[in-house]
């Protein structure tokens, strides 16, 4: 099943989520559909506070499809470790049509729960390690413009105040 993707303003997308805490038949169902929901939107990462959902799990696959090896399934992550700086241009499905040069770490840690619950810890660098702390932000009630500049942030949201007015958000 596809869920439509909130877009910024929702104040699902800004406060922080519940901890995942069964980890069954409904959780590998939910977790199926919000990859066909990000491949659909052609993300590479989805959380789902993005579908309107209070939790702390997200769905990373950089490759987009191409590599099933590459689908991550992160419950309760948590950033135990970052190293260096990355600047590049980062969108967010909850923000269609804006991007902005957004500082990430080149390397990112983390720790968190399988689809089963059980934990791990892993090591992203460059675009895996925007996506982990891309997706973990989300799960924190964070938006990637929270870390750009106040001027280019006004801009996105006067933006969106007016596509909203208009009826176009």
């Amino acid at each position: 099943m596809i869920y439509p993707i909130v877009k910024y303003g929702r104040e699902v997308l800004e406060k922080p989520g519940n901890f995942v805490t069964e980890f069954d038949g409904n959780l590998e169902k939910l977790v199926a559909d919000m990859f066909e929901t990000m491949y659909a939107a052609n993300g590479v990462g989805l959380a789902a506070p993005q579908i309107g959902l209070p939790l702390k799990l997200s769905v990373i696959d950089t490759t987009c499809g191409e590599d099933p090896k590459a689908k991550l399934v992160l419950a309760n992550p948590v950033i135990i470790s970052t190293e260096g700086e990355q600047v590049q241009e980062e969108g967010c499905l909850s923000l269609p049509d804006f991007r902005a040069k957004t500082p990430r770490p080149e390397r990112a840690t983390v720790r968190a729960q399988d689809i089963h619950g059980k934990e791990f810890t892993m090591t992203g660098e460059g675009l895996l390690a925007r996506a982990l702390c891309h997706e973990i932000d989300h799960l924190n009630g964070k938006l990637f413009i929270h870390l750009v500049s106040r001027l280019k942030r006004e801009s996105i949201k006067r933006k969106v105040r007016k596509m909203t007015k208009a009826g176009e958000w």
